[in-house]
């Protein structure tokens, strides 16, 4: 690590604590040539992940997006409300985990779908209704007939 005052490319660390919750590591330096101390944080850093949408187009994944759509789905069910929270943290780490830098919109919505299933089945057909465009009672239906035949 350069020294931020003498640009000497060597240092020490003399100290280093866990920060941010142990998202990140704090160390204390010092320069090997002018004895000086500094701070520098080390943190893991993602490659961003980009979305192809079903008509082509790309966007950076978001996981503020995939919270909102899951909070309105659950909206007046009784779901604790850090579920979504730990939901979207789960499928963020998934696709980080995958070490692919595109992934279909499609896969996401499907995954957010299965954990819907698990917590909460009114949540589910609400996000199914709107992922899966539903024009119809008939597809709604249908889709509520394979969730009763799983049961």
């Amino acid at each position: 690590m350069k020294c931020p005052f003498c640009k000497y490319p060597e240092s020490k660390v003399v100290d280093s604590r866990p920060s941010d919750e142990g998202a990140s590591i704090r160390r204390r330096r010092e320069c090997l040539s002018c004895a000086r101390r500094f701070t520098t944080y080390e943190t893991v850093e993602f490659a961003p992940v980009v979305v192809v949408k079903k008509d082509g187009r790309r966007q950076s994944f978001d996981r503020q997006k995939l919270l909102r759509g899951m909070f309105r789905a659950c909206e007046k069910r009784p779901v604790p409300p850090e579920a979504p929270e730990e939901i979207s943290r789960r499928i963020e780490q998934d696709i980080q985990n995958s070490m692919r830098r595109e992934i279909p919109s499609q896969e996401i919505g499907e995954i957010v779908m299965r954990y819907l299933r698990n917590l909460d089945e009114v949540a589910y057909v609400r996000f199914a209704s709107v992922y899966r465009e539903f024009q119809d009672i008939n597809s709604f239906m249908s889709e509520l007939n394979k969730l009763m035949e799983e049961r």
